[in-house]
């Protein structure tokens, strides 16, 4: 199938080769696999689309994406299943929930599964957007916990570890109000996300993170043992492995990328890559090279010491970056395309991509990153020609 052919083609037809027909996804060494074959990514991410869900008027803006993705033949989303207080919250405070947003992660898991879509869903975001960690911390001061005197409490305090695990609980064994399944029986969903992009700065080791981790880890492989399992790292490293942190833009987090994704129920490691924003000031040409760099060290990893897939969770080029033009953002696409094709044709770990972020037709609050598919013939283009690649690799 041409990349023409693939732009212009309807939902039906391109998304065959990615149907998902009940198998559960699983990992074979360092390779992932459904039905006994293996399985690449071409993917996006998309945070809002329970957000947009949620309102009937709305929700036409993720059927929209969704079917514009698999035009393209892409396979893969990454969204949120939280939205922890505040506006529109899924999660209202500890253990209750607003049934209008759980609707409509109903609604996007059953839209996804039409258009032969996984889903990547996330638990809970190390950042404030959507409630996240902090507000997390917030419910156990205003519930009288002790000693929460940061938000890296949230990995250890016992009272809001009690509430996370509530949450996955909650997640984990919803029954869809479409299509009547439980999410933890609904092969559509390809992986949770323990956390997105968690850092515990207050202790650079990565341990309390790992702690946490394990815990966690435990607790959602015990309620399903059937969907795989990653943490949702950047990819910085830490101390078990002090001579890599070389490759870290200068800076750690607490996170370790080699230790925490050792943790027996990790099944994937991630990588996220924002050049524009860890190497600020840096030429073009350095900014290329961290690229590169950061790739290729954690495909070998992958590889050679953890024996586990390796996806490229999160990468972007903004348009609020100087120099941007929609030429430059599509060919630091081809570029990472390139790399991880490169690995999937070898027989390594990189086994897909999720760029950050599509967004539908009409939404006016988008970062600097976003990728309306219908109205960025070009991009499209890069995007359905790795999917044209991809094919080859099933043959």
């Amino acid at each position: 199938m041409s990349a023409n052919n693939i732009v212009n083609g309807d939902c039906k037809a391109t998304c065959l080769p990615f149907a998902i027909n009940g198998g559960f996804a699983e990992t074979r060494d360092h390779q992932f696999m459904v039905n006994g074959k293996p399985l690449y990514f071409n993917g996006f991410n998309a945070y809002w689309l329970m957000y947009m869900a949620s309102d009937p008027s709305t929700r036409v803006k993720v059927t929209n994406a969704f079917q514009e993705a698999s035009k393209l033949g892409m396979n893969i989303v990454r969204t949120w299943a939280f939205s922890d207080g505040g506006s529109k919250p899924l999660q209202t405070s500890p253990g209750f929930y607003n049934e209008n947003m759980f609707k409509g992660l109903d609604f996007v898991i059953s839209e996804a599964k039409k258009c032969g879509l996984y889903l990547i869903l996330s638990l809970v975001n190390n950042w404030d957007d959507f409630g996240g960690k902090k507000q997390y911390v917030q419910w156990g001061r205003d519930h009288g916990a002790q000693n929460l005197n940061s938000d890296d409490d949230f990995f250890s305090n016992v009272v809001v570890k009690g509430y996370y695990r509530n949450h996955i609980k909650s997640v984990l064994t919803r029954v869809n109000s479409i299509t009547g399944v439980a999410y933890k029986d609904d092969s559509t969903i390809f992986a949770w996300e323990l956390m997105n992009e968690p850092r515990c700065q207050s202790d650079l080791s990565g341990k309390i993170l790992e702690e946490w981790v394990v815990e966690m880890a435990g607790v959602i492989k015990s309620i399903d043992p059937n969907h795989l399992l990653e943490i949702g790292l950047e990819g910085f490293y830490g101390e078990s492995m002090p001579d890599k942190k070389q490759n870290n833009p200068g800076y750690e987090v607490g996170t370790d990328f080699i230790s925490n994704n050792r943790v027996k129920n990790v099944d994937f490691a991630t990588i996220h890559l924002y050049p524009d924003q860890w190497v600020p000031g840096a030429s073009d040409q350095a900014r290329d090279e961290f690229v590169k760099k950061w790739i290729n060290a954690h495909i070998e990893d992958c590889n050679s010491i953890l024996g586990k897939p390796l996806l490229i969770a999160e990468f972007g080029k903004s348009s609020y970056s100087a120099g941007f033009s929609v030429e430059a953002r599509d060919e630091y696409f081809n570029n990472i395309f390139n790399m991880f094709f490169e690995s999937a044709r070898n027989g390594g770990s990189c086994s897909g991509t999720t760029f950050w972020q599509v967004m539908a037709e009409g939404m006016d609050w988008g970062d600097g990153y976003q990728v309306v598919l219908n109205q960025n013939p070009s991009t499209a283009a890069v995007i359905a020609q790795q999917t044209q690649r991809i094919s080859s690799l099933k043959m």
